[in-house]
C-alpha cells in the first residue's frame, strides 16, 4: 500500500514514528520542530508542520542559530535520546545554521537540520538569496554545511528521501557519530507529491548501543591500573552522556581513585563525594591539577583531552606518566598514546571494576587526596564570603550567592567567557546534570536558547542561564521566545562592561587588554574613561521579561529568591565589581598554551613572550 504525500508531509510524517531505546527507556526521537519561515521552507516544511499540527509540536525561534542551541540544549538534557528538527529558509536562514551545528558535533549532540534550498528543478534560476557558483551548478549555500554535518544530504528526488531520512536516523543515534545532521530540502521537492510505501511510516525504535570492552584491553587496562601508584580518574562528557555517574562512583569508592572533571564531566560525581577532586586543567583546581602533576596513571573516561584539560603537554609532569582512555570513539581512545579500552562509559567502569577486584589505592595517597580537597573547599568558602552584604559584588560572590539558594533539581547553564573558569573551579554539583556548560565550542549566545531547550526537557526544574555582558549582546532574542511560550526560565545577567575573559588572556599574552572593555574610544585608539552608558537590564525588559535589578550583595540574595519563586521568565541583573583591589576566583592553576609574539617593542608583550618561552619548554609529547 501506499499514500500520497509531498516530500516534506512525508519527512514529518516519517519523524513522528521515529523512537530511541536504551536500558528500557523508550523515547521519541524528534520531540519537536523549531522553525523560522521564509521562502524555501513556509510552503514545503510549513505546510506539511500545519498538516501534522496534532503530532509534531512547533516552536518559532528568532534566531537560526538561536534555535540549533535550544535542540541542542534539549538533547543534552535528554541524555542524546531524544532531540529537535530545526527548519529554516534558503539564504542567510541557512548559514545561520553553521555555528550551531559547528557545536552541536564538536560536543557529540544530535540535532537535524532542514534548511530549504534552490530549486532542483531550476525554473527560476537564480532564485532570491541563491548563491551563484560559476564552476558548479550543483552547489548552494548549505554546502556550507557539509564540515560540520556528522550526516549530509541533499534531497533532489522525492524517492531519494527514503534512505536519507533512515541514514540520517542512524547517525543521530549512533553514540560515536552523532552530531549535526544536515537534509537540504530544495523548495521545489519539498513540494512535490510522491506515492510512498506505508512501511516507510511504521513505527521504529533505534537501539542506542552499549558496546563493552575486548577483553585483551580490559586485561591490558586492569594491569596498568594494579602497576599504578598514584591514579587519577578524568571524568568527561562521555560519562555524563552513557548515564554512567553510578558506575563511575561505584568504581572511585571501590578502588580509592580520585576524580577529576572535565567541564563536560563536571558534575558526574557530587561536589562532596570523597573521590571528588574537582575540575582539571587551565580552569581547574588546586587539588586535581596538582594530582595531575604527579599522576604516574591517567585514566580518562569519556574525554577528549582538549588543550584545557591537557594543559598543552605541561600538566602531567611525571616522568613515567601514562594514560588508559577509556572511550567509545576509538579516535579518542588512543590520544596521547594511550592504552585504549573502547567501549561505552558504563559498561567499561562496570567491567573495569570487576577485572580490578580487590584493588584499592594506598592510605597515604587517599590521606593526600583528601586534605587537599578540603584546603579546596576553603577557598571556595573565602571567594563566596561577602563581608559587607550592602556592597556590590564580585563575580565569585554572585556565584555564592546563587550556590547558597539553589538545590540538587536546579541547572545551571553557561557557556563562554570568564564564566566557566569560576564555574569549573568553585561550583558545588549537587547532581549528575546540574552543570550545563557547553565548553566544546564555547560558544557566546548558547545561554538563553539552550536554557529554553533545557526547560522544554525538564519542566519541573528551575533552570538557569548564566550570561554575562558580551554573551548575552550576541544573542538575547530568545528572550521573546521564552516570554511568547511562557517558558519560565531564569536568565542571571551579569554586567562587567567587557569581555573579561578575553581581557585578562589579552594582558597575560602582552594584547594589553586592547578592544576587549566596553568604554569610549580614544584618538589612540585605547578604551578608557567611564563605561558605555547600556542598560541591559531594560533591553531585556523591553524583550517583555521580568527584571529584577540587584546593586548589592543582600539586593542580589533577594532577587535571586524572588526569580527562583517565580513561574514566568525572570531575570536578575548584577552589576559586579571589577576593581583590581577586590579577591576574585583563584588564578589559572595550570599553563595554557597561546603563542605570544615573538618580535616586539612594547614592554608588555616582550615580558610575556619570556613567560612563553619559560612554559614552553616544559612541554613534552606523550609517546
Amino acid at each position: 500500500m501506499t499514500t500520497r504525500l509531498t516530500v516534506a508531509q512525508a519527512l514529518v510524517r516519517f519523524l513522528t514514528a521515529q523512537h530511541t531505546e536504551r536500558d528500557g527507556e523508550r523515547r521519541r526521537l524528534i520531540g519537536a520542530t523549531w522553525g523560522i519561515f521564509g521562502h524555501g521552507n513556509v510552503a514545503g516544511i510549513g505546510q506539511a508542520l500545519v498538516e501534522y499540527a496534532g503530532v509534531m509540536p512547533y516552536h518559532q525561534g528568532r534566531n537560526e542559530q538561536s534555535m540549533v542551541h535550544a535542540a541542542v540544549g534539549y538533547a543534552r538534557q535528554c541524555g542524546r535520546l531524544a532531540t529537535h528538527a530545526v527548519t529554516t529558509s534558503i539564504g542567510p536562514g541557512a548559514t545561520n545554521l553553521v555555528t550551531g551545528a559547528a557545536l552541536a558535533t564538536v560536543n557529540h549532540l544530535p540535532v537535524l537540520l532542514l534548511p530549504g534550498d534552490v530549486f532542483a528543478t531550476r525554473p527560476a534560476d537564480p532564485v532570491l538569496q541563491q548563491l551563484e557558483v560559476p564552476y558548479a551548478g550543483d552547489v548552494s549555500v548549505n554546502d556550507t554545511l557539509r564540515p560540520v554535518s556528522r550526516y549530509f544530504d541533499r534531497i533532489t528526488r522525492p524517492e531519494q528521501l527514503i534512505p536519507s531520512a533512515l541514514a540520517a536516523m542512524r547517525v543521530l543515534t549512533d553514540p560515536v557519530e552523532t552530531g549535526a545532521v544536515t537534509l537540504a530540502l530544495p523548495q521545489d521537492v519539498q513540494a512535490e507529491a510522491y506515492d510512498w510505501p506505508e512501511e516507510f511510516f511504521a513505527e521504529r525504535v533505534w537501539t542506542v548501543r552499549r558496546p563493552g570492552p575486548d577483553p585483551a584491553e580490559l586485561a591490558r587496562a586492569a594491569a596498568a591500573v594494579r602497576a599504578a601508584r598514584r591514579p587519577l580518574l578524568v571524568a568527561g562528557g562521555g560519562v555524563r552522556h552513557s548515564r554512567a555517574e553510578a558506575a563511575l562512583a561505584a568504581f572511585a569508592e571501590a578502588t580509592g581513585i580520585p576524580v577529576a572533571s572535565t567541564q563536560a564531566g563536571k558534575g558526574a560525581l557530587r561536589y562532596d563525594h570523597p573521590q571528588d577532586v574537582g575540575g582539571i586543567g587551565h580552569t581547574g583546581t588546586a587539588t586535581a591539577d596538582e594530582l595531575a602533576r604527579t599522576a604516574d596513571l591517567v585514566i580518562g573516561v569519556g574525554t577528549r583531552f582538549t588543550d584545557f584539560t591537557t594543559a598543552s603537554g605541561t600538566l602531567f609532569q611525571h616522568p613515567d606518566v601514562r594514560f588508559l582512555h577509556l572511550n567509545i570513539a576509538p579516535h579518542d581512545a588512543h590520544k596521547l598514546a594511550a592504552l585504549p579500552l573502547v567501549a561505552d562509559a558504563r559498561t567499561g567502569l562496570e567491567e573495569l571494576s570487576e577485572a580490578l577486584a580487590p584493588y584499592k589505592v594506598d592510605g597515604a595517597y587517599a590521606e593526600e587526596y583528601t586534605a587537599g580537597k578540603e584546603r579546596w573547599e576553603r577557598r571556595v568558602d573565602a571567594c563566596f564570603a561577602s563581608p559587607d552584604p550592602d556592597a556590590r559584588p564580585t563575580q565569585p560572590q554572585v556565584l555564592g550567592a546563587l550556590d547558597a539558594l539553589v538545590d540538587e533539581s536546579d541547572i545551571v547553564i553557561n557557556a563562554a567567557g570568564s564564566l566557566p573558569g569560576d564555574l569549573h573551579k568553585l561550583w558545588r554539583a549537587r547532581s549528575r546534570d546540574q552543570y550545563h556548560l557547553e565548553y566544546g565550542y564555547s560558544c557566546m549566545g548558547y545561554e538563553i536558547p539552550a536554557a529554553l531547550g533545557v526547560k522544554l526537557a525538564a519542566p519541573e526544574r528551575e533552570v538557569w542561564a548564566l550570561v554575562g555582558d558580551g554573551t548575552y549582546l550576541m544573542m538575547p532574542t530568545e528572550i521573546v521566545t521564552a516570554v511568547q511560550e511562557g517558558v519560565a526560565i531564569k536568565v542571571l545577567l551579569v554586567q562587567n562592561h567587557g569581555y573579561a575573559s578575553i581581557g585578562g588572556l589579552s594582558a597575560a599574552v602582552g594584547g594589553e587588554r586592547f578592544g576587549t572593555a566596553y568604554r569610549f574610544r580614544t584618538e589612540e585608539g585605547t578604551y578608557t574613561g567611564a563605561p558605555l552608558p547600556v542598560d541591559l537590564a531594560a533591553n531585556a525588559a523591553s524583550l517583555g521579561m521580568r527584571v529584577l535589578r540587584a546593586g548589592s550583595v543582600r539586593e542580589l540574595r533577594a532577587a535571586l529568591a524572588e526569580a527562583r519563586a517565580a513561574d514566568t521568565p525572570t531575570c536578575v541583573y548584577v552589576e559586579t565589581e571589577t576593581s583590581d583591589t577586590v579577591s576574585g576566583a583563584p588564578e589559572a592553576q595550570a599553563w595554557w598554551d597561546v603563542p605570544v609574539a615573538a618580535s616586539a617593542t612594547r614592554t608588555p608583550a616582550v615580558t610575556a613572550r619570556e613567560q612563553y618561552e619559560r612554559h614552553v619548554s616544559t612541554r613534552r609529547r606523550h609517546l
